[in-house]
């Protein structure tokens, strides 16, 4: 009589084993908020806001201008998807309408952040005050998980009050308000929070006609211009024409994180732009 109660037992451990492996194939339902952001400067937000609550794709590739983008039906699928599409609403985002409408899905929620300091997301304050909205705009979404995001949240911003101290200690040792310099429009209020003197500014490539290009250098020549910086997404050799003309040194600065490598987050590019700068006027 025993060997029918071994069979049984048998029987019974393999079934548990057998339920368990293919258990552990069965897709896991999962929680996580869905979140389909426009540039990588809002997409390093809420990763680290969210963490692993949160899934993050975001669509415009870190290197490329926002208003040289083109959808590709993945974005659409992303989108149809999400429970969250995060936006800047700037002008280069024209796209945006026409990607939301193609995904068809009723279910998204699209908002933009509210930011109350103008100026570029790469100077310290618009970053501080883009980790508040963020913050707000998910914690709306996500009730449930609102504790968690604004713990994250004050962390996060806790590094950034720190790395805004460290960089303008390191900027405070140089006189960068008596250095002259042109930049790429899209810099200008990030190259202005540095310091550094503006003293005239250029657009992207196509709008550089000779008439411009003689006005600029003029210009340089006048006020003594002995830097050029160009930025990386809206044409990154924007401005060597010029800096050729003044013989002047040129530099590469980057609005996005990720713009460059192993400048993923925003700790990484603003310490990467200024590294640029420091050693460009240190020649």
């Amino acid at each position: 009589m025993k060997e029918p109660k071994i069979l049984v037992t048998t029987i019974l451990v393999l079934g548990l084993a057998i339920g368990l492996v293919f258990g552990g194939c069965t897709p896991a339902e999962t929680s996580q908020l869905k979140v389909v952001t426009s540039t990588s400067l809002l997409a390093q937000i809420v990763e680290r806001v969210g963490g692993d609550l949160v899934d993050v794709v975001n669509i415009i590739p870190p290197a490329q201008c926002p208003g040289h983008f083109d959808v590709k039906p993945g974005d659409i699928q992303r989108l149809a998807e999400a429970d969250l599409f995060l936006l800047h609403g700037w002008q280069g985002e024209m796209f945006s309408q026409e990607l939301i409408a193609s995904a068809n899905n009723p279910d998204l929620t699209v908002v933009v952040p509210k930011i109350d300091i103008p100026g570029s997301w790469m100077a310290p304050p618009v970053q501080l005050e883009a980790i508040d909205a963020i913050t707000v705009i998910l914690s709306q979404v996500d009730e449930k998980n609102s504790s968690a995001y604004q713990k994250s949240a004050a962390e996060l911003r806790g590094k950034f009050e720190a790395k805004e101290a460290e960089i303008k200690a390191e900027l405070a040792k140089e006189d960068l308000a008596s250095i002259n310099v042109m930049c790429a429009e899209m810099l200008v209020e990030f190259v202005e929070w540095t310091g550094l003197n503006v003293i005239d500014t250029y657009g992207r490539p196509d709008s550089l006609t000779p008439q411009v290009v003689k006005e600029l250098v003029d210009t340089g020549r006048e006020e003594n211009v002995v830097l050029i910086i160009d930025n990386l997404q809206s044409g990154q050799d924007t401005g060597a024409g010029i800096a050729e003309e003044l013989g002047c040194r040129r530099i590469i600065l980057s609005n996005f994180p990720g713009g460059f490598d192993d400048t993923e987050t925003w700790e990484k590019a603003i310490d990467k732009n200024i590294e640029l700068i420091l050693e460009a006027i240190a020649q």
